[in-house]
């Protein structure tokens, strides 16, 4: 009998540990999640909020991704700990860089996606992630980037029109009450970018708490990334584990 999809619901997936080597030759702790029983139609690469604050690869929406979406939509997720980074699968080496030694810990996911050969692979940075996406993320082979809660407080002026020469979709989720930029601003902020598409998200805030929140989050990512996929389930008819730690 199909259960509610809830917030501690855990779907079946592959599950692998990584550690993702940077040019600058750093180990990074990951992990990667992939369909159970298909290939993948596409593949996300997360980037997590600012880790001075507690971001990490486990925070919530992020880790609610790698659970749900393989088994959903049938979608690779790819998360890590940035550099100085520390979750419960470990302490990535290195220390905090504002954005910029960032860039290349983004870049050895990207290099070990198209080592292994995954589909489309998209970015989805959430806070901080989203400055770290924007700054070192416009370049083959990633399809686009899908930012959750932008700051802009890392990027340049320069940088993020930039994007307005990209071949690359970027898509802005920002809740009505955010603590950094509101979606009217965001909207502002981000006309520099033609073809920006900014989606201001009622009721939500930062943290984007609540499962409300975060299936409407995972919807909205799905669309862009796998639109064949959509509408995700909220039930699940099959093993479905349950984390302990909510």
């Amino acid at each position: 009998m199909a259960e509610p999809i809830v917030a501690n619901s855990v779907l079946p997936a592959r599950r692998e540990p990584l550690h993702l080597r940077t040019a600058d030759g750093l180990s990074l702790v990951g992990e990667l999640a992939m369909p159970l029983h298909a290939d993948p139609a596409a593949t996300i690469v997360t980037v997590h909020p600012l880790p001075t604050h507690g971001g990490m690869m486990d925070s919530h929406v992020l880790r609610k991704m790698a659970w749900r979406l393989p088994a959903l939509a049938d979608v690779a997720v790819l998360r890590f700990n940035t550099r100085g980074t520390a979750s419960a699968a470990g302490t990535s080496e290195g220390t905090f860089d504002e954005a910029r030694g960032e860039g290349l810990d983004l870049q050895a996911a990207i290099d070990e996606v198209m080592r292994r050969g995954l589909p489309a692979p998209w970015l989805v940075g959430w806070s901080f992630g989203t400055d770290v996406v924007l700054r070192h993320g416009d370049h083959d082979p990633v399809q686009g980037a899908i930012l959750l809660s932008p700051p802009l407080r890392f990027t340049t002026p320069e940088e993020l029109a930039a994007w307005d020469g990209s071949v690359r979709p970027l898509v802005c989720l920002v809740p009505e009450f955010d603590d950094y930029l509101v979606p009217d601003a965001a909207r502002e902020r981000f006309s520099v970018v033609s073809h920006a598409d900014v989606r201001g998200i009622d009721g939500a805030k930062h943290l984007w708490v609540g499962e409300k929140n975060v299936t409407r989050v995972l919807s909205e990512i799905c669309a862009v990334v796998v639109p064949d996929r959509v509408p995700l389930a909220t039930e699940w008819d099959g093993p479905m584990e349950r984390w302990s730690d909510l």
